[in-house]
């Protein structure tokens, strides 16, 4: 969790992205959308933000520590709740599945926070980690000018390698991995582009793991 959060002055300067960048925004929806988890039920996004994914997908729940973004996704219908992702203000086994889309790189205990997750699902749910992978095209510039980003500054961007072994330790089994936004960041926003299987070319990375809770 962020200490000095700009997600709380600075939301709407945050929000308006997904309409400067309405294909990359498509782009990465329907990555997500592919990997949905195949029943519906209670579904919850930690680091809900302005709602942008929540609203589009039926999720059910939001947890954000900003007040400010809050209020957005509540404007788009998203049930939001105060806490973070360290510790998720859901009771154990409360869900179905969890997703965190865009923000494991503002977590700072990452193993804390999928062994929360892992409490707040149902035994046999699903959590899914949309991210971007550090040394892809886009986490490199985001990376070469986060010095002058009011959001980037604060990020540790996260390999897909590192997602996965500590999803593996939190007691969960990878079955499904997609990628998009697999060309040049300055063209990115040119189409909607459809994801593909794997890890090894996307900005955008979508990891779906399930986990049995023990008897």
């Amino acid at each position: 969790m962020l200490q000095d959060n700009p997600f709380d002055v600075r939301a709407e300067e945050y929000d308006a992205w997904f309409d400067r960048f309405p294909n990359l925004y498509e782009s990465e929806l329907l990555a997500v959308r592919a990997i949905l988890p195949p029943h519906k039920g209670r579904w919850a996004e930690i680091g809900v933000g302005s709602g942008r994914f929540a609203s589009r997908l039926g999720i059910d729940v939001g947890v954000d520590p900003s007040e400010a973004m809050a209020r957005l996704a509540r404007a788009r219908g998203v049930e939001v709740l105060a806490g973070c992702a360290e510790e998720i203000p859901l009771g154990e086994a409360s869900v179905q599945a969890v997703f965190l889309i865009t923000t494991v790189c503002f977590l700072s205990d990452l193993p804390r926070a999928f062994a929360e997750v892992r409490r707040v699902l149902e035994r046999d749910g699903a959590v899914v980690v949309a991210f971007i992978p550090r040394d892809s095209r886009f986490g490199r510039l985001y990376r070469e000018n986060a010095d002058g980003d009011a959001f980037f500054s604060h990020a540790q961007l996260r390999s897909t390698d590192e997602v996965i072994e500590t999803l593996a330790e939190a007691g969960f089994r990878v079955d499904r991995v997609l990628q998009t936004l697999t060309g040049d960041p300055a063209t990115a926003d040119a189409r909607v582009e459809v994801p593909s299987s794997g890890s090894d070319r996307g900005s955008f990375v979508v990891v779906r793991g399930r986990g049995a809770r023990a008897a």
